[in-house]
C-alpha cells in the first residue's frame, strides 16, 4: 500500500478554463502555490523552486511531461542531490459551472528514507496545497 500514489480531488465552483490559468499562470500559481521564477506549460519545460520545514529547504526541479491544455498537466518532481524521481499530475473535469480537479502525486517511494520525504508529509501538504490554498484563491476570483 505504500507503493501507492497519492490521489487527492476537489470540486470548484469555478470554470474548467479558469482553474486551468491558476494551474498554469506563474503569476496566479505564486498567489496559492511556489513563487516559480519562470513557468511554460510546456513539455519539456523545467522550473524550480525551494520547499520544505522550517529547519530543511530542498530544491525542487520539475520538469513537465504532457500537457493536454485546459486538461492535462504533468511533470516529473525530484530533490537536488536526492536520489528518487516522482511524477505529479493535475487534471482538470469540466462539470458545467464547476471544475473537478484530480491531483495525482505517484512515486513517493522512490525517495530516500527520510523523515522529510514520509508519505504523509506530501499528503498534508497536498491536502493544504489543493484543499485550501488553490480553493481560497479560486473562490476570491
Amino acid at each position: 500500500m505504500s507503493n501507492e500514489p497519492f490521489v487527492i480531488e476537489r470540486t470548484f465552483d469555478a470554470p474548467a478554463d479558469k482553474v486551468w490559468q491558476a494551474i498554469t499562470d506563474k503569476n496566479q500559481m505564486k498567489q496559492w502555490y511556489f513563487d516559480l521564477a519562470e513557468f511554460n506549460p510546456e513539455v519539456g519545460f523545467e522550473f524550480r523552486f525551494w520547499g520544505g520545514t522550517k529547519n530543511r529547504q530542498f530544491l525542487h526541479i520539475c520538469v513537465i511531461t504532457e500537457v493536454i491544455p485546459g486538461k492535462k498537466l504533468k511533470h516529473s518532481w525530484r530533490y537536488d542531490g536526492y536520489e528518487g524521481e516522482s511524477l505529479v499530475t493535475f487534471e482538470l473535469f469540466d462539470e458545467g459551472d464547476k471544475t473537478r480537479l484530480r491531483l495525482t502525486h505517484e512515486g513517493l517511494e522512490t525517495f530516500p528514507a527520510d523523515p522529510d520525504f514520509a508519505k504523509e508529509n506530501f499528503v498534508a501538504g497536498w491536502t493544504h496545497i489543493i484543499g485550501t490554498s488553490l480553493a481560497e484563491y479560486l473562490a476570491k476570483q
